[in-house]
């Protein structure tokens, strides 16, 4: 073996704030003592824009802007109305991938949004215990699966439940905690003996629990219940003590890296005040009357109430109820008029520049016309104010030309508007021309994904260099994590080797003094 082992241990939606905390107090151990020996801080980055797609930029080392992916439906190339997506629907293989044909064996478990990648030595699993799926769980060779049933048990995908109801929050949190437990289990199972030279493995309550129990966590609100203030804390625990038996069990000189993808931020939905903005503002016209083309399933379900139209929703099939949603979407606007369109999101809100030659019935010229809608979007944006707190609605505006490249994009947003974090809902945004509302929509919860993540990297190839000075990169663990397996990066990507990493001073050398390559202190 010409490197170190390398450890790569995700962590979905872990949130920077807390795991900095929790670790620097001694409540997350195994961190704590990772920081201790090596390099720790947040991510960050264009590629942060939006949590979809976060984890595909980080994997394969391809910015968004060529993968393309940057929400849960987005419209196909050539088409205005979404379809749902998911990092399958991109290739873009990881950046394991180039390792096929090196014989390294390679152990990739639970990633998301990663398919499986044949011709690798080693162990796959992917979809088994992730946030949420509607992919089946595969693997190769393919008796791990019945494998990680016999050592796991049923296969299980904790969904979040948005009622803020006690009760439910703390049946959750129970269901997460014992989670863990069996995926720590299954991940020492699959992965002893393996001799793998690199592997990637990654854990998902943290995200299901971070949305569940954000609102009972005092470091972040004052908490909802006395009784779950401590739970998100526990549930850290639980992961960060799993992920030391797991580091126990493997080689001490390992080369490890923990990678939280984003953070949480209080925040309910605010898409509606996107759109609604473009709507009354003329930039996304109706059609001709003044009011959208519906259908009759469409004005039936208005004449019902709210609560009941919920129900009957959640019982149609996905693939019904997304064709639904596409035809409603383009029969709302009058395409050959719209100077720009709002994507149907929940959270930060996504435009789209009605571009000649781009979409399909574009009316705006590149070039001076472009920027001057964009300048006049980001006017109205940032003219908003909540009449509750009468400071700004939106936080921030990034044009994808500033943060991807000048040419505008071929099938990302052309504007993103981060919304103001709120412990409320935001029913109405004034504006010097006019309020602007939204209803509440049938997905109502009070968290959405913070533009950062957390990372900490240890071992005989990495500098005891303490906190890092400027975020890392998303685009840069590809790269960082190929070197540390003495492999050169692919043409593709882009992102540059952490200043972390260090050079041994021949093969077989030990780590430099100071720092301990024995597993001691993860157990």
């Amino acid at each position: 073996m010409t490197s170190a082992p390398l450890i790569i241990l995700g962590l979905d939606a872990g949130d920077p704030r807390l795991l900095e905390t929790w670790s620097a107090d001694g409540r997350l151990p195994t961190l704590a003592a990772l920081r201790r020996r090596g390099a720790w801080g947040r991510t960050g980055g264009p590629e942060l824009v939006t949590e979809h797609g976060v984890w595909l930029s980080l994997v394969t080392g391809v910015s968004r802007s060529r993968h393309g992916l940057y929400y849960l439906r987005q419209p196909p190339p050539g088409f205005y109305h979404p379809r749902p997506v998911s990092g399958r629907d991109f290739d873009t293989p990881p950046f394991w991938a180039a390792l096929r044909g090196t014989g390294r064996r390679v152990a990739a478990i639970d990633v998301p949004d990663m398919p499986l990648v044949p011709g690798l030595p080693g162990l796959q699993l992917a979809d088994w215990a992730v946030h949420y799926t509607e992919e089946a769980p595969a693997a190769l060779p393919a008796g791990a699966l019945t494998e990680a049933a016999r050592v796991f048990g049923p296969r299980e995908i904790v969904a979040e439940d948005h009622t803020e109801d006690e009760a439910k929050d703390r049946a959750i949190f129970e269901r997460l905690k014992a989670r863990v437990r069996r995926k720590g289990a299954l991940l020492r199972h699959l992965l002893a003996g393996g001799e793998f030279d690199l592997i990637v493995a990654a854990l998902s309550e943290a995200h299901t629990g971070g949305h569940q129990l954000w609102r009972h966590t005092p470091e972040v609100s004052p908490p909802a219940s006395a009784e779950l203030a401590g739970a998100l804390c526990q549930l850290y625990q639980a992961i960060d003590a799993e992920l030391g038996r797991l580091l126990a069990a493997l080689p001490g000189e390992a080369n490890v890296l923990v990678v939280a993808s984003v953070g949480l931020k209080d925040q309910y939905p605010t898409g509606g005040l996107g759109a609604a903005l473009l709507r009354e503002r003329g930039y996304q016209p109706a059609p001709s009357g003044g009011r959208p083309v519906r259908g009759s399933l469409d004005v039936a379900r208005r004449l019902l109430p709210e609560a009941l139209r919920a129900r009957l929703s959640r019982g149609l099939p996905r693939a019904r109820r997304e064709a639904l949603l596409a035809q409603q979407y383009l029969a709302g606007t009058d395409w050959g008029r719209a100077t720009a369109f709002a994507l149907p999101t929940t959270y930060t809100s996504m435009v789209r520049v009605n571009l000649r030659g781009r979409e399909p019935q574009g009316v705006v010229q590149a070039g001076a016309e472009y920027e001057q809608i964009l300048a006049q979007l980001e006017a109205d944006f940032a003219a908003l104010v909540d009449p509750l707190t009468g400071g700004p609605a939106v936080l921030r505006l990034d044009r994808a030309t500033a943060l991807f490249g000048p040419e505008p994009p071929a099938q990302l947003p052309d504007l993103f508007v981060e919304w103001q974090p709120a412990r409320h809902f935001v029913a109405r945004v004034a504006h010097p021309r006019g309020d602007l509302r939204q209803a509440r929509p049938e997905f109502f919860r009070g968290t959405d994904h913070s533009r950062a993540g957390f990372i900490v990297a240890a071992g005989p190839d990495i500098a005891a260099h303490g906190q890092l000075s400027a975020p890392f990169d998303a685009l840069d663990l590809a790269p960082t994590a190929l070197a540390l397996l003495g492999q050169p990066a692919p043409p593709a990507l882009t992102g540059r080797v952490a200043g972390f990493v260090q050079a041994r001073s021949g093969p077989g050398a030990q780590a430099p003094a100071g720092r301990s390559s024995g597993v001691s202190e993860y157990r």
